[in-house]
């Protein structure tokens, strides 16, 4: 069984990496984003709540993050091992993690970190674009649409996230920095971090990954 935490700053990639990872280790997915996006999709009270946080570019706070992911790991529904990504993100959840892990007897394998400078990960989240009906997501650099602003799939209009202007870009890194970044050294000293270019071509990263983790 393997459990993996993975981490990197606001478009790192740790999106694609994580998806890659869950496939091949066959890994059961918490994703503390994709939770929020249901209940903000159903316009829920955690929801509206996570929904005026995250479109500030501000993290949703510890007490109610640490209860939706205490909740999953009871359930214990992951027979080969888990992957938590976007929790912990404080070094106060990474310590209510540790309780919650003791209580079940559950150990970390490895705690990723997919690192990227900042001055890349800006050009990369103020160009993405977003279709407003299908989800398929553009770049204006690196991966435009056939017409400027409209989808190739559908051919709906492309928007541009409230998370992705560049202020809330800008301000989103600020907070990496000042509280996710202290989880870096935490995990070190557990000896438990694995640090991985993010700027590497997807398929090498991947690979370097599976290299420091093991078959």
């Amino acid at each position: 069984m393997i459990n993996l935490l993975i981490m990197g700053k606001p478009g790192a990639g740790k999106g694609t990496q994580a998806a890659r990872l869950l496939d091949y280790y066959k890994l059961t997915h918490i994703s503390t984003g994709d939770i929020y996006r249901e209940e903000m999709a159903k316009d829920s009270p955690i929801g509206i709540l996570a929904k005026k946080y995250i479109g500030q570019g501000e993290l949703v706070p510890d007490n109610v993050t640490n209860d939706i992911v205490r909740n999953v790991l009871n359930q214990k529904d992951y027979p080969n091992g888990f992957m938590l990504d976007g929790y912990p993100r404080t070094k106060t959840q990474a310590i209510a993690l540790d309780k919650m892990l003791e209580d079940l007897n559950i150990h970390l394998t490895a705690v990723i970190n997919v690192d990227v400078e900042d001055k890349v990960l800006l050009v990369r989240m103020a160009g993405r674009r977003v279709c407003s009906n299908c989800g398929a997501t553009y770049h204006i650099d690196f991966h435009p649409s056939a017409k400027e602003g409209i989808c190739d799939v559908c051919g709906s209009k492309l928007i541009q996230r409230e998370d992705d202007l560049e202020e809330s870009v800008l301000n989103r890194l600020r907070i990496y920095n000042e509280k996710t970044k202290p989880l870096l050294d935490y995990y070190k000293k557990k000896g438990l971090l694995l640090i991985v270019n993010g700027e590497d071509p997807t398929a090498t990263v991947f690979q370097n990954i599976v290299n420091k983790l093991g078959e």
